[in-house]
């Protein structure tokens, strides 16, 4: 007899396994490459490696250091490059079609338009330029085989003051390619309720955001992100763990913050090799999602910035596998709370799931059965 109950995954079931994506920043994504290729053609001269290996190892290395300063100087490269219409749309092409290679079937990718104007673009042209990007990048990955849809998310910065401007220029762009609106940036001293208008504006217009919290400045920037702000989704929300105290017998006592989280089935969009770097979690095997899955909060997956943390979704789920012996199954319940979360329609979350969520690990569920019965057949003919 084989067990009924799917092995862990290895690492090319994972990177097969549908994958959905709700946390990963535009201008976090580039492939090293693409940052060479655009630097010299827009004469920017200022990159600290002029070889995409090494520029690679850089940007993983910056994000490493434990330096504030030179971990925000990755981004001042990144989007120094992103600064026309034409650099706008190969990245986010490119980005597409970097996620459906690792088998990313939905993702909302977010950015700050405010941050690519130093070129003479006006924000609508940032939008246009991004959402057509997309589109073109969907086609190709169709071309090669898989399926993505893309949709974005448009970020004001938390320091600046063009947080209302932006939330209009989201519900204006909402039925063009835009899901939604962030906001993002240094939380200690710049806490969400500074762009209350802005959030009373989407609220208004039946629209929808997430708010980074609880990543560096803990349980405040959460309670006034759900409280006052009123966000659909927590980006990051890694610090509610400092709302459980886990007893020494096992036992678990949810605070009222967090017993409002789950209750209320808030998504907390996790980036684990991020979290690592930024010091809101120790190591993979200690990072609070475990906890946080054994106790069913709505807690997905997600990669924040893949070329600064050197990740993928695959090697997300890989490293989180290799922490607490995930499953298929459990692969399934994040990508399915992921979904669940999704800023598009209920009908299309819905088919999603059911059209290519659940029938993808199904087939993958079944390779392992299959395999697991030719192994046992052998085993038995050799033994006769």
């Amino acid at each position: 007899m084989t067990s009924q109950t799917p092995n862990v995954p290895d690492s090319d079931q994972i990177r097969r396994a549908p994958k959905v994506l709700l946390h990963d920043h535009l201008d976090g994504g580039l492939r090293p490459g693409t940052i060479i290729e655009l630097a010299r053609a827009q004469g920017y001269d200022s990159l600290p490696e002029t070889e995409a290996d090494k520029l690679g190892i850089w940007f993983r290395e910056a994000a490493d250091s434990g330096s504030l300063e030179r971990y925000l100087e990755t981004f001042a490269h990144t989007c120094a490059v992103m600064q026309t219409r034409d650099a706008l749309f190969r990245v986010a092409a490119e980005c597409a079609e970097d996620l459906a290679e690792d088998g990313v079937v939905y993702a909302e990718i977010r950015y700050a338009p405010e941050q690519h104007l130093e070129g003479g673009l006006t924000l609508e042209e940032v939008v246009e330029a991004v959402n057509e990007g997309f589109r073109e990048g969907e086609r190709i990955a169709r071309a090669n085989g898989h399926r993505i849809r893309v949709g974005a998310l448009l970020t004001a910065m938390r320091h600046a003051a063009r947080a209302l401007e932006i939330a209009e220029l989201a519900n204006t762009y909402r039925d063009h390619g835009v899901v939604g609106f962030d906001i993002a940036g240094a939380e200690a001293g710049f806490p969400p309720t500074r762009h209350l208008d802005a959030f009373e504006y989407l609220k208004r217009e039946n629209n929808h955001f997430t708010i980074h919290a609880g990543e560096a400045f803990g349980l405040p920037s959460i309670w006034q992100a759900l409280q006052w702000c009123g966000a659909d989704r927590l980006g990051h929300g890694v610090r509610i763990i400092d709302d459980i105290e886990v007893a020494e017998d096992g036992s678990v006592t949810l605070g009222r913050l967090a017993s409002y989280v789950r209750d209320k089935r808030i998504p907390l969009e996790m980036c684990p090799t991020s979290n690592l770097q930024t010091g809101a979690a120790t190591s993979y095997a200690e990072h609070p999602i475990g906890l946080l899955r054994k106790l069913h909060f709505r807690v997905t997956v997600n990669t924040d910035n893949r070329l600064m943390s050197g990740t993928s979704m695959s090697r997300e789920f890989e490293l989180l596998t290799e922490a607490f012996g995930y499953t298929l199954d459990d692969m399934q319940w994040f990508t399915v709370n992921a979904m669940k979360s999704a800023f598009i329609p209920f009908d299309e979350r819905l088919a999603m799931i059911n059209e290519v969520v659940k029938p993808g690990y199904a087939e993958l569920k079944s390779e392992w059965l299959f395999r697991q019965t030719a192994v046992t057949s052998g085993s038995s003919a050799a033994a006769s």
